[in-house]
């Protein structure tokens, strides 16, 4: 395609092709390909077993899929300024979502978490995360430029706000999630260090709050640490998975464990790709996610602006968050938690919030000069500003 734009093309397309991480865009291509093929040999038996159409989940996913690609992509066009803009609109909406959510929402295995719309559940939560991870770098990023400005102390407001909604529902693995991603904030802009460990012990103690408050939470909790305790069968069979597969797998479509795996094209399709691909497969996925979150870390310290550093660092880690819990339950690392494997489960919310998250990772990341989001924005200004106020 390079072919295609000289370097002094300065149409919108020649500036983004020129300036766009090239290999980390084509690393989430990656990934959305293995999702397709992982998709199309998990979600059958899953189809067949509720009484569907055997390729249900798969057009689905490509229905899904393509505005989600067109939302990529359009964002990544963005500049700073507006992403901020959009992801202000979003968190607006997704907290209102949330709010209503709890009153008229669906209830699916004991939570109430989906709004639904004609040919399609929405849950907010997926798009919260990502709007809270932009919103709050701006808040602390403006904070780094006008010392009187309170911004920390609005976003804790908004995280605070955000958590008890999700915990009403409750969703103890997307509240924890949303903690990863304030916490990576607070570390990022550089507070001193025993707020970071007071919010870690905070965290930790909500925990083991949770424990002793839902039934769910203990549950799993009981069952992780003493599988005979209670119904462990969906992380057995993927555990299963695993072991069938070897080395190099079943090959694709010859999985027997996904035909008694209820989810096993959402939460549990990590365990597909342990089956029918094998081991080695399974790394180069794996290493494929450390890819991207490392490619776009490296990319983004190079970037002077605050705001960029900070809502990269937080957007990255709801994603790698996110797989390495997915990857955890399925291999009994982690308790049983229902959470999608970023572009690889089934699942539309998640899919088209995860496309929007990495839309404005890839804006965020470019190569080019940028005006700050709050004007006059810098990284060495903003060091300048907080060593005047520890003075």
């Amino acid at each position: 395609m390079s072919a295609l734009f000289s370097r002094t093309d300065q149409s919108a397309f020649g500036r983004w092709w020129w300036t766009v991480d090239r290999s980390l865009l084509a690393a989430l291509l990656t990934l959305i390909v293995f999702g397709i093929v992982l998709i199309a040999a998990a979600s059958p038996p899953v189809a067949e077993r509720i009484g569907l159409d055997q390729y249900h989940f798969i057009k689905r996913h490509f229905v899904i899929l393509v505005p989600a690609m067109i939302i990529m992509v359009s964002v990544s066009f963005l500049s700073p300024r507006n992403i901020w803009r959009l992801a202000s609109i979003v968190l607006v909406g997704s907290i209102a979502a949330l709010i209503i959510v709890l009153f008229t929402g669906t209830e699916i295995k004991g939570a109430q978490r989906w709004i639904h719309l004609p040919g399609f559940s929405l849950q907010p939560s997926e798009f919260v995360k990502p709007a809270f991870a932009v919103v709050a770098a701006w808040l602390i990023a403006r904070q780094k430029e006008q010392l009187n400005f309170p911004g920390w102390r609005i976003a804790g407001g908004i995280f605070l706000l955000i958590i008890t909604l999700l915990l009403l529902q409750p969703d103890l693995g997307m509240s924890f999630v949303m903690g990863c991603i304030y916490g990576a904030l607070i570390f990022l802009a550089g507070f001193p260090l025993w707020i970071v460990l007071a919010m870690g012990a905070i965290g930790i103690i909500g925990l083991v709050a949770s424990y002793f408050v839902f039934d769910h939470v203990s549950s799993r909790i009981d069952r992780f640490l003493d599988p005979a305790s209670g119904d462990s069968y969906q992380v057995q069979k993927a555990l299963e998975a695993f072991q069938n597969g070897g080395w190099f797998g079943t090959g694709p479509g010859q999985g027997t464990v996904k035909l008694h795996l209820p989810d096993a094209h959402a939460d549990f399709i990590f365990a597909v790709a342990g089956e029918e691909l094998g081991l080695i497969f399974v790394a180069v996925l794996v290493m494929l996610f450390g890819f991207i979150l490392l490619r776009g870390l490296n990319r983004v310290m190079d970037n002077n602006d605050m705001f960029a550093v900070l809502a990269v660092g937080g957007l990255l880690t709801m994603f790698g968050m996110q797989a390495l819990i997915h990857m955890g339950s399925s291999v009994h690392l982690l308790p049983a938690k229902g959470m999608t494997l970023p572009f690889v489960s089934y699942g539309g919310s998640s899919l088209l919030a995860i496309s929007w998250t990495m839309g404005m990772v890839l804006a965020l990341t470019r190569r080019q000069t940028r005006s700050s989001v709050a004007k006059g924005s810098s990284l060495s200004k903003s060091k300048r500003a907080y060593n005047t106020e520890k003075a």
